[in-house]
């Protein structure tokens, strides 16, 4: 059967809606990084952040699952934008909007982390060079960005997506197959526990962009009744990893203490949001500040972490600014470090890295 073209949206087709989720999921995990967690942001802080938020520590703790917030709403955006699209320029399209932030911001921490006032434990000069490939995860180099390990998740489905799909051609029975079979794999994967399998069908995150998928081709036609299976069953796995990895027993030595009920309902919410943008829900949200603040996620996403650590400790132990002001304040600074690296590294890098990748190579 044909497949039901997509319906048209407001605004030139963009759906700003997910651009604001997508900078929602990024706070969420910048948030965790800051003041939901021990390790260096302890150091930083000078104290645990169970004593800089007594309260809100505990809330704090549930940032990191923006993370898997970003998967679902990047298995809907990969769908998308790969349809319709030949392989050359999908992989134009997804190593221009990577790599040049990506560059730069290992490039600037590593200079940052080597300054006199700021010193902290650098990476070796051929690691930091390994880590400008995005493949120091396998790899087994020293990571400059803890973050980039989400990264190397996203390359491993930008790979399945497009060896399975964009090769042959994005359709509809493709995009379902692979979907069933994904989710089939992934189980097995998980049951055999092969380090291989587990490796290229990553059965942890598999059911988030799977979810996100279900929920692009639910965009294109809201009555697909395979596509709601595809979204409700890896919604109901998704919450089960996600539970799995994060809740543990209640114990006192832990930093904070998760409830299952809180972690399914936030992992809920995620789907719920992205399918409220799917079926038009939320296309009332049409403001232009919406995109801006989508084309702040990625670069903020990359220099927040670590970056992060030396602003908090400047601030609060430097100049002894309050605990929640010091917060706010890192947050906006590297917001602002954000947009200028997508005004003057990314607007400037990107259609020139697409165009040159995209271009036909002479015989």
């Amino acid at each position: 059967m044909p497949t039901p073209r997509r319906p048209a949206q407001r605004g030139g087709g963009r759906l700003r809606a997910l651009d604001g989720l997508r900078l929602v999921a990024a706070l969420m995990v910048a948030v965790y990084h800051y003041g939901g967690r021990d390790g260096v942001i302890a150091s930083a802080w000078g104290d645990t952040p169970r004593h800089q938020f007594p309260t809100m520590h505990q809330w704090f703790a549930y940032g990191c699952l923006g993370v898997q917030i970003f998967f679902v709403i990047s298995g809907f955006v990969i769908c998308m934008s790969g349809w319709g699209r030949p392989l050359r320029s999908f992989f134009a399209s997804r190593v221009s909007r990577l790599m040049p932030a990506y560059w730069v911001a290992v490039v600037l921490i590593t200079l940052v982390f080597a300054l006199p006032p700021v010193v902290y434990r650098t990476v070796s000069p051929s690691d930091a060079l390994v880590n400008l490939t995005l493949l120091q995860e396998p790899l087994g180099a020293d990571r400059v960005l803890g973050v980039d390990w989400t990264l190397w998740v996203e390359i491993r489905f930008y790979a399945l997506f497009a060896l399975f799909l964009v090769l042959p051609g994005v359709t509809r029975r493709r995009v379902v197959l692979f979907c069933a079979m994904w989710t089939m794999g992934a189980a097995i994967a998980q049951a055999a526990n092969q380090p291989l399998l587990n490796l290229v069908l990553m059965p942890q995150y598999a059911s988030y962009f799977i979810g996100g998928m279900g929920l692009y081709l639910l965009h294109r036609n809201r009555r697909d009744a395979v596509a709601w299976g595809i979204v409700v069953v890896n919604w109901l796995i998704g919450q089960h990893y996600a539970v799995a990895s994060l809740w543990h027993a209640p114990n006192p030595d832990f930093f904070s203490y998760r409830h299952a009920s809180v972690i399914m309902l936030i992992v809920t919410l995620g789907y719920v949001l992205v399918g409220a943008i799917a079926l038009g829900a939320l296309k009332w949200a049409d403001w232009r500040w919406l995109t801006v603040a989508g084309a702040l996620t990625y670069p903020f996403y990359l220099v927040h972490e670590h970056l992060g650590w030396v602003a908090v400790r400047m601030l609060h132990r430097g100049l002894g600014v309050p605990s929640w002001a010091t917060f706010t304040l890192s947050i906006a600074g590297m917001l602002l470090l954000a947009w200028l690296l997508n005004r003057y590294v990314e607007k400037w890098a990107t259609p020139k890295l697409r165009k040159a990748l995209a271009a036909p190579t002479p015989r």
